[in-house]
């Protein structure tokens, strides 16, 4: 692993705020995406970057429909670590539990980010079943609160 770089993998289900993580990380990250039902989803990935620490950080989203399973695999391949989005307004869904229970037996440092907390449905403990062992923190990747200071705290922790 070189450490002056890092691959950043960003998991979640659809439409859990994977985006609007990345992009109040990096305002100008890139995304492939189509229109599902007149809400933009992503397809392909998403892109972006920004250096912490004199390290080059690299965000890599994934789609988040189950089936893409083969694009998360692929855009996965050489990653340092993961970070699952998750929508504290929704309850726990089944890929989120699936991806969470992967990367906990991978070996890979992964922490869960517990997006839309500033909303009033936000119901962070029902995602209790797997954030138990992971790295967690509450944010709200629309308004940006706390997404600076989650991924500080994630790299801090584990690189």
């Amino acid at each position: 692993m070189d450490c002056s770089r890092l691959k950043i993998v960003i998991f979640g289900a659809y439409n859990a705020g994977k985006s609007s993580f990345i992009q109040a990380i990096d305002p100008e990250s890139h995304h492939v995406e189509a229109n599902n039902c007149d809400i933009p989803t992503t397809v392909g990935l998403d892109f972006g970057r920004t250096v912490i620490n004199n390290r080059k950080i690299y965000l890599f989203g994934t789609p988040g429909q189950e089936r893409f399973e083969f694009a998360r695999g692929i855009i996965s391949r050489g990653m340092d670590g993961a970070i699952v989005v998750a929508d504290t307004t929704r309850d726990l869904d089944g890929l989120t539990e699936q991806i969470c229970h992967a990367l906990s037996v991978s070996g890979y440092p992964y922490a869960v980010f517990l997006n839309k907390c500033d909303h009033p449905d936000s119901r962070p403990d029902r995602y209790c079943a797997v954030t138990g062992s992971a790295f967690s923190m509450e944010i709200s990747a629309v308004t940006g609160s706390n997404t600076t200071e989650a991924l500080h705290e994630f790299l801090e922790r584990y690189f």
